[in-house]
């Protein structure tokens, strides 16, 4: 356990130093680009093996019938790496890497990847550095102090601000929640801090919508990347990361987001 706690604090810190080289210099992020990802290649790119499937494409199958992305295709992968690259005006490489650990912790922990990446979307804009005004830090907003069980498991609080295991420790969250409630619209709302509230404050209706876009842009599907994405600091400034914990405000009344199956995005409930 702590051979693996240091691998993973060494990794989350080779990340952050990629992460911030790349997005502190355009001109290195897009020669790396050019060296790691010709374009040819990707265009080149062919689709994974049938038999590389995931969990989550599994269950998707089982439950929707519909196609979904895969861990092992390259190709969807890089779609969803490209549209969001360019909606959050985020360096390549550094997309990459985030659809990258986003796409291998969903294999892990059985979460959709999409849904992991359309809350680190809404959450932080792909910033792995945010931090709110009440504590929550880095791509998924994290509440280190109230969840510091789960950070123990990757090197302690001071880890929020890595890259590897604030996605873990995100998604291990939101799958607790989406399993405790029943659905992702539950399991979204008590993410945010709305649990025992009325509304959530749009916060599901926003993740909902960038996840259906990214279920599209992962099909293929030509998604505009022009529609503005919501401010991550309207969200996080009133979002307490538990139930028990008291939101700074509370948010107005809105309609609620469409039904989304929760065996659409978790595995094993």
């Amino acid at each position: 356990m702590t051979t693996a706690q240091y691998t993973l604090t060494i990794c989350g810190l080779t990340a952050i130093a990629a992460l911030a080289l790349l997005y502190t210099n355009e001109n290195v992020a897009k020669r790396v680009s050019q060296l790691l990802h010709p374009q040819p290649a990707i265009v080149a790119a062919t689709p994974a093996a049938p038999t590389a499937i995931t969990v989550a494409e599994a269950v998707a199958e089982e439950t929707t019938h519909e196609a979904h992305p895969t861990v092992g295709s390259s190709k969807q992968q890089q779609w969803v790496t490209d549209w969001l690259s360019k909606r959050y005006r985020v360096a390549s490489d550094a997309a990459n890497m985030l659809v990258s650990t986003a796409y291998m912790t969903a294999h892990e922990v059985k979460l959709d990847p999409l849904l992991i990446l359309a809350v680190m979307a809404i959450e932080s804009g792909l910033n792995p550095f945010a931090e709110s005004p009440v504590g929550a830090k880095g791509l998924m907003q994290v509440m280190a102090k109230v969840h510091h069980d789960k950070f123990a498991e990757v090197g302690g609080q001071q880890a929020a601000l890595n890259p590897v295991a604030n996605i873990r420790v995100g998604a291990l969250i939101l799958k607790d929640y989406v399993k405790r409630t029943g659905s992702v619209e539950g399991g979204l709302k008590t993410y945010v801090g709305a649990a025992d509230m009325e509304s959530d404050s749009g916060y599901g209706s926003k993740v909902l919508a960038e996840y259906r876009r990214l279920k599209q842009v992962a099909k293929g599907h030509k998604v505009p990347t022009f529609t503005p994405p919501a401010p991550p600091a309207a969200i996080v400034v009133s979002k307490p990361a538990e139930a028990d914990v008291k939101p700074a405000a509370a948010p107005a009344a809105t309609p609620a987001p469409a039904e989304a199956p929760a065996a659409e995005v978790i595995a094993g409930l």
